[in-house]
């Protein structure tokens, strides 16, 4: 445990399995606690803005249309098609810088499964906004022109006015039974509703969109390169992940045409791939929490209104845990009965996703 002051804050960070867990498990102690930028950028109803129960409440009914085998079933012959012609553009273009290019695809596909656009001008538009609101998150709000903070609330306002012209339209077209066959976010987070039948508001489809966003978008096109990065450098991990997509498709019915949801779950090397890849690399460095009351952690008494830092580096890089933990291993996931300590890090990688970049 370290003692810092970060954002303009007294902060405790926290890095061993055990004190990370219950800061992320005891809502009776601590609550959400990001800085002030990250919530106004990314938005007060997200899901770092609320409180624990309206956390619980649009998790629980937002999840189902963007996470899960089924929201996937829906976009996966077009992950697929992008994929593919991604891939054979990039072969034509000679040096690329790579990371780019996957941002470029995966923002594509975002755009695609929340406003069913595939306009290259609109999602180019979008993701200029979209980049310079990125940029303020995690910087201090400092709202003073040729700040971080200053242009990354600009890009939100512009990005706002963009999704509101959306659901507006949306909303104009159901008023005229004007509705297409086509659905994609938009449309499932303006149909869900609670047990008590309240439905979302416009500010928290948009404040929900834009998390989902943030989140989806950096990710996966950080884990896609540095998963591409280690497997270059480790020919048999490569060999491996090669002879697995090869038996998947020797398997195939000579009628199929494409990925199915059936091939997907049986990518099980790739999948520790993906594992290992999230813990070296470990993209979401930390998740913030804020102490409700005086909370006493192996001896030490962090202050009401401290904030707590939960440092998954340290767990996903502890030697005891992770024996050679800078090593990119792929195997050490093959056993799934895992001593107690390492179950910590897919929790933990989870949780901070659950509030900003998960996996």
């Amino acid at each position: 445990m370290y003692k810092a002051f970060m954002f303009g804050n007294p902060s405790i960070i926290v890095t061993s399995p055990d004190s990370c867990r219950r800061v992320l498990t005891d809502d009776e102690a601590f609550k959400p606690g990001w800085p002030i930028s990250t919530v106004e950028l990314i938005g007060k109803n997200s899901f770092i803005g609320i409180s624990y129960e309206e956390h619980k409440r649009l998790r629980r009914i937002t999840a189902a249309p963007v996470n899960g085998h089924e929201a996937l079933s829906i976009y996966l012959k077009y992950i697929e098609d992008n994929v593919l012609s991604a891939l054979e553009k990039w072969t034509k273009m000679g040096e690329i810088e790579f990371l780019t290019e996957l941002r470029r695809l995966t923002f594509k596909i975002i755009m695609y499964i929340f406003l069913s656009s595939e306009s290259e001008l609109v999602s180019e538009a979008l993701e200029k906004q979209y980049t310079a609101l990125n940029l303020g998150v995690r910087a201090m709000a400092i709202n003073v022109p040729g700040f971080a903070y200053h242009k990354a609330l600009k890009a939100r306002k512009n990005l706002v006015a963009i999704l509101q012209s959306v659901v507006d339209e949306r909303r104009e077209q159901r008023k005229c039974n004007n509705v297409t066959k086509k659905r994609d976010m938009i449309d499932a987070l303006m149909d869900v509703e609670d047990e008590n039948g309240r439905r979302l508001s416009d500010e928290e489809i948009i404040d929900i969109l834009v998390m989902y966003l943030n989140a989806g978008h950096e990710s996966s096109g950080h884990t896609m390169m540095w998963a591409t990065i280690f497997l270059q450098k480790h020919p048999e991990f490569l060999q491996k992940a090669k002879e697995e997509q090869e038996r998947i498709i020797r398997n195939r019915p000579p009628t199929q045409k494409g990925l199915t949801l059936k091939e997907f779950r049986e990518m099980e090397y790739i999948s520790k791939v993906i594992d290992e890849t999230l813990r070296v690399i470990t993209f979401s460095l930390t998740a913030f929490r804020e102490a409700k009351q005086d909370v006493n952690i192996s001896g030490y008494t962090i202050p009401k209104g401290w904030k707590v830092l939960i440092w998954f580096r340290g767990v996903h890089l502890d030697p005891e845990i992770y024996p050679d933990p800078k090593e990119f291993d792929p195997t050490r996931w093959e056993c799934r009965v895992l001593h107690q300590k390492q179950e910590v890090s897919s929790p933990l990688e989870q949780e901070a996703g659950s509030a900003l970049e998960m996996i």
